[in-house]
C-alpha cells in the first residue's frame, strides 16, 4: 500500500484527496495545511471552474498537520503531492526529496526555468521520482488525439491550433501576481504549451501578441515557429472579464491524412462539445469519436493511477516526465517576452 501525504488543501487538493479513494492500492495517510477549518474537514469554501463543490468531509485516520517538516517526518509516508499554490512548489519539492519521498507535484512544475533546474537536481541526488501534475493529456479528448498521432496511421503531424479561455477566476486570490502565481500564461496556457511540447518538440522561435495586465499575459494568440519544413502550430488563450463562460478549450490537429477536432464550452453552468471529437478523413468522412464519459475527473483518476503505478514499479512516465515539464515553463516564458516586446524570440 502506497501512503500518501498531500500538501495544501484547495480545489486541486481536493480532486487528489477524493481520486485517491477510488483508486486500489494507495491511500492518503496524512494532509498538511495552515486553514485549520480546512484541517478540519470543513472543505465548503474551496471552489474551481469544474468538477466537484467543497462539502464537509470525514477525515477520521487521516493525519494531520500545519507544520510541512513534521509530515514530511512520518516515515510511513511514501509520496508527497504537492497542491500549494506556483511560488512554494520547488521549495516544498525539494524538502519532500530530500526527506526521501516520491513527489508528485501539480503543474506548472515551478514559476521560473532555475526553479525547475533545482528540483530536477534534488530529485536526481535523492534518486527519487519527481512528477508533474500535466494532466491534460489523460483526458479522453487529448488522449484520444495523442494515441491516434503516435500510431502513424494517418502520416506525418503537419501541425494544429490549440484554444484554452476562460473567465476571470476573481475567487483565486494572487491569481495575477507574477511572484506567487503567474497569471493565465503559468496557470492556464501551460498546459497547451506542455501538450505542444509533447506532440511537436520544442520550437526554434515564437511569436506572441495579445493583451497584458498587471504585467502579465491576459489574453493572446500565439505562433511556434518549427522552421520552413517543421509544422505549423499556434495557440490561443487567457482569460476574459465576463463570467457567463467559465470555461472553454479545443484543438485541431493536422495530419497528412486526417484532422482532429474538437470544441468544449461552459456557458452558465451548463458544459458541452460545440463540435464532438470527430476524425475528418480522406474519404470525405466525419467519424465521430464516442468517450465512455466525458467527467474530467476520470481524467485525474488516469493520471494518478499511472503516478501509483510509476511509484510502485518505480518507473518513470513519458508524461509526467521533468524535461517535459520544464520545457512548458520555457515556452510561457518565451511567449509573455515576445508579448511585451513585440517580437519574435528564440527558444
Amino acid at each position: 500500500m502506497i501512503r500518501v501525504g498531500i500538501a495544501g488543501i484547495g480545489f486541486m487538493g481536493m480532486v487528489h484527496y477524493l481520486t485517491y479513494q477510488n483508486l486500489r492500492g494507495v491511500e492518503v495517510a496524512a494532509l498538511c495545511e495552515q486553514d485549520r477549518q480546512r484541517l478540519a474537514g470543513d472543505w465548503r469554501s474551496i471552489k474551481g471552474n469544474f468538477g466537484p463543490t467543497g462539502r464537509r468531509m470525514d477525515l477520521k485516520g487521516v493525519a494531520r498537520y500545519t507544520d510541512l517538516k513534521r509530515m514530511l517526518a512520518d516515515e510511513s509516508i511514501d509520496m508527497v503531492d504537492i497542491t500549494l499554490p506556483p511560488a512554494l512548489h520547488a521549495d516544498i519539492a525539494v524538502a519532500a526529496l530530500r526527506a526521501g519521498k516520491h513527489v508528485f507535484c501539480e503543474k506548472p512544475m515551478a514559476l521560473s526555468v532555475s526553479d525547475c533546474r533545482r528540483m530536477a537536481a534534488a530529485a536526481k541526488r535523492a534518486d527519487r521520482l519527481l512528477m508533474i501534475g500535466h494532466v491534460l493529456p489523460f483526458f479522453p479528448e487529448y488522449a484520444w488525439a495523442l494515441k491516434t498521432i503516435r500510431s502513424g496511421k494517418f502520416g506525418r503531424l503537419l501541425g494544429g491550433s490549440f484554444r484554452r479561455v476562460i473567465s476571470d477566476p476573481s475567487w483565486l486570490p494572487n491569481y495575477w501576481s507574477a511572484e506567487k502565481v503567474g497569471g493565465p500564461m503559468l496557470d492556464l496556457h501551460v498546459h497547451d504549451a506542455h501538450f505542444i511540447r509533447l506532440l511537436f518538440g520544442m520550437p526554434q522561435a515564437v511569436v506572441t501578441q495579445g493583451r497584458m495586465r498587471k504585467n502579465l499575459a491576459e489574453f493572446w494568440h500565439s505562433q511556434f515557429d518549427y522552421g520552413p519544413r517543421g509544422p505549423v502550430v499556434g495557440a490561443t488563450s487567457g482569460v476574459i472579464n465576463q463570467q457567463g463562460r467559465p470555461f472553454a478549450h479545443g484543438f485541431e490537429i493536422h495530419l497528412e491524412r486526417a484532422t482532429l477536432a474538437f470544441e468544449f464550452a461552459v456557458v452558465g453552468k451548463n458544459g458541452s462539445y460545440l463540435c464532438e471529437p470527430v476524425q475528418f478523413g480522406s474519404d470525405g468522412r466525419a467519424r465521430r469519436k464516442q468517450f465512455s464519459s466525458s467527467d474530467p475527473m476520470d481524467g485525474f483518476a488516469t493520471e494518478l493511477k499511472e503516478v501509483v503505478g510509476c511509484v510502485r514499479r518505480n518507473t518513470r512516465s513519458d508524461i509526467l516526465d521533468l524535461r517535459l515539464a520544464q520545457d512548458a515553463i520555457v515556452l510561457c516564458h518565451k511567449q509573455t517576452e515576445s508579448l511585451r516586446r513585440r517580437r519574435s524570440v528564440k527558444c
